[in-house]
């Protein structure tokens, strides 16, 4: 019956696959919401992440929480790691980033389009609608980010995404980027990706890649989120203004 409802609303895999995952939710046997344990990344990750040297890698689970990094993934995603909007583990979270941190619109050169990242939590939400820690993020961005709420109330949904992204860093100016994102089974539960950021070869952005690539390999090592130092609370912040940025010229 659900595969004919998707038929006639003419959904696309994403959507469908959202429309199965509410009505699984739904079935009688609920459960009160639950604090998810967070699944350990295997060394083995971690191994495959740092064997890429001229692609910036991460992993993150479906709440967007950035659990394993390289090192270019690091210095590309700098102002995103060393945001205020991390976790009292340092732990970066997008969306968090996305929405509450005022340099995200100067960051990601596209706000709009990276702000797809509500759509990625209401197929999380889909998915795992027991979860505690999803639900107070979820209450955290409405309540402290309009356009949280806005991207919220459209009810759009993502799983797989990929394109172009552009950047702009403060250390070796903008960056046009190819991401691509890649389902990882951690858990025979819990949502991870692995997504990639390269660039096209021959362009000023590989250029520019290779130089962030060259800094990370010269600078001492950086501990992994879960050993970093508590930050302030996330609550204490001042969400994005909606106006844009001029971002300083680039050299």
């Amino acid at each position: 019956m659900l595969a004919a409802v998707a038929q006639a609303l003419q959904l696309d895999e994403d959507e469908r696959t959202y429309l199965f995952d509410l009505a699984r939710a739904a079935r009688p046997a609920r459960r009160a919401p639950s604090r998810r344990r967070d699944v350990e990344v295997p060394p083995r990750v971690q191994w495959l992440l740092d064997s890429m040297t001229m692609s910036s890698a991460f992993v993150r689970n479906g709440r967007q929480d950035v659990v394993a990094s390289n090192s270019l993934a690091r210095a590309l995603h700098a102002p995103v790691f060393e945001s205020e909007t991390t976790d009292k583990r340092g732990r970066p979270n997008v969306a968090r980033y996305i929405f509450l941190d005022p340099g995200a619109q100067q960051f990601f050169v596209d706000w709009e389009a990276a702000a797809v990242t509500a759509a990625l939590l209401r197929a999380e939400a889909g998915r795992e609608p027991h979860d505690r820690a999803l639900r107070e993020l979820i209450g955290e961005l409405s309540t402290l980010s309009p356009d949280f709420r806005s991207q919220w109330a459209a009810h759009d949904v993502r799983i797989r995404h990929d394109g172009i992204k552009r950047l702009w860093h403060p250390e070796v100016g903008d960056l046009e980027l190819t991401y691509q994102s890649l389902d990882l089974p951690l858990s025979h539960r819990a949502m991870h990706d692995l997504t990639l950021y390269t660039a096209e070869p021959g362009s000023t952005s590989e250029d520019r890649l290779k130089l962030l690539a060259s800094l990370a390999a010269t600078q001492p090592h950086v501990a992994e989120p879960a050993d970093q130092p508590h930050r302030a609370a996330p609550s204490t912040l001042t969400p994005r203004s909606g106006t844009s940025e001029n971002r300083p010229p680039t050299s």
